[in-house]
């Protein structure tokens, strides 16, 4: 009888073609166009690879493009590309002003990248980028200059409002998000919004108020959709931008503006988040890093930069977060974020855990830095409902 053979069928004992080669893999072909292996005659599962190219165009992965969701390759090589965002003195508006009701005006991404050319984009991430240098290495309850326009008008209007939460309780409803009640704080709020603005104005100044309105207004988030979220909270940096270019806030106020009126900002949105269960604006779920916020995380970095004890890796240390919170808007944030959210930290906020694994504090506050440029700055689901008039001028 004769031998039938075959040679087309690898031995029992192989993997199959799709297995990872074993770490002894002696499937060493002598040329690149073999089909079998020269030792054991079973066919090579792994082709050789191709020549190194002149023009690679790998991309080192540097924070923060880490854990980020599907299709991410446009967005991580955007944050990666762009330079860090640099302070920037504000430009004081000069007279004869033309203060006008501001308007949308982005609506494609053609629009963002006119937006992003102009020295006014520039200007008001520059601003954003001194907030955060002014509160650098400092507590919040550090002394620091707080002028009258901070302390009386600033710091009070914040306060009033937080006092309207308490005169209107969340009306009972069974749906977990929207709490009808937030429209009627909402109203009472828009309101005040002209007497605030004049409170804070000179007499010559006045006719601004047209203009500060509807910053100030869309700051606290959409009465309609009862929810909130980082456009939101980006109107409420340009309506301090544009009081930084009318002078009633100066340089020296900058770090008040973060340690005292900010942070009197932050403890309203949540008190109105959890009071009236404002939903997500736009969120990106567990792939941001809050369901609501982003400067607060900047701001926050910068606080903890060169902190002799306190690491990105100190958020996992409860006792840090329990007696340091008060202090630091980071560490806040993450406490807040723990008490609103259940489960595995990892799990619920993967983006944030990725940042805590970053060696320290200076590379965390210029990846944030970049990253809202990218992510809240270059977004036109976001920037279509910023307002340009004449103090936020569309170029």
């Amino acid at each position: 009888m004769e031998e039938t053979t075959n040679n087309t069928a690898p031995p029992p004992h192989q993997p199959p073609p799709t297995a990872f080669p074993p770490s002894h893999d002696h499937h060493n072909s002598s040329s690149a166009a073999a089909a079998t292996c020269a030792k054991c005659g079973g066919p090579t599962s792994y082709p050789n690879p191709p020549p190194p190219s002149s023009n690679p165009t790998y991309i080192p992965i540097r924070f923060p493009a880490v854990n980020l969701p599907m299709n991410p390759t446009n967005t991580k090589e955007a944050i990666i590309r762009t330079p860090v965002p640099q302070p920037q003195r504000v430009i004081p508006l000069e007279p004869p002003y033309n203060f006008q009701t501001p308007v949308k005006v982005i609506s494609s991404q053609n629009d963002i990248v006119r937006f992003h050319s102009s020295s006014t984009c520039a200007n008001f991430l520059g601003f954003v980028v001194c907030l955060s240098e002014s509160i650098k290495s400092h507590k919040l309850s550090d002394p620091c200059p707080v002028s009258p326009a901070v302390s009386a008008a600033l710091v009070g209007v914040m306060e009033k409002l937080i006092s309207f939460v308490d005169e209107i309780p969340p009306a009972p409803q069974s749906s977990r998000y929207g709490n009808v009640a937030y429209r009627t704080w909402h109203d009472r709020m828009s309101s005040h919004a002209e007497s605030f603005m004049l409170e804070l104005l000179p007499p010559n100044l006045a006719e601004a108020a047209v203009e500060l309105v509807p910053y100030f207004t869309d700051s606290f988030g959409n009465s309609s959709r009862i929810d909130y979220g980082t456009g939101h909270e980006t109107n409420f940096a340009a309506w301090l931008y544009c009081l930084a270019r009318l002078q009633i806030v100066k340089e020296d106020d900058y770090q008040a503006l973060v340690s005292r009126v900010f942070v009197k900002y932050l403890d309203l949105m949540r008190k109105l988040q959890l009071t009236y269960s404002l939903e997500p604006a736009g969120s990106h779920g567990v792939w941001g890093l809050d369901d609501y916020h982003f400067l607060p995380f900047i701001f926050g970095s910068s606080q903890l930069i060169d902190h002799k004890y306190m690491k990105p890796k100190s958020i996992h240390n409860d006792d840090i977060l329990e007696n340091f919170a008060s202090e630091y808007l980071y560490l806040s944030c993450i406490v807040f974020i723990k008490k609103v959210k259940k489960g595995v930290f990892a799990e619920h906020s993967p983006m944030l855990d990725d940042i805590s694994g970053v060696p320290n504090w200076n590379k965390v506050n210029s990846g944030l830095l970049k990253m809202y440029k990218v992510e809240v700055l270059q977004k036109v689901p976001i920037m279509q409902h910023f307002l340009f008039g004449s103090i936020i001028k569309w170029e």
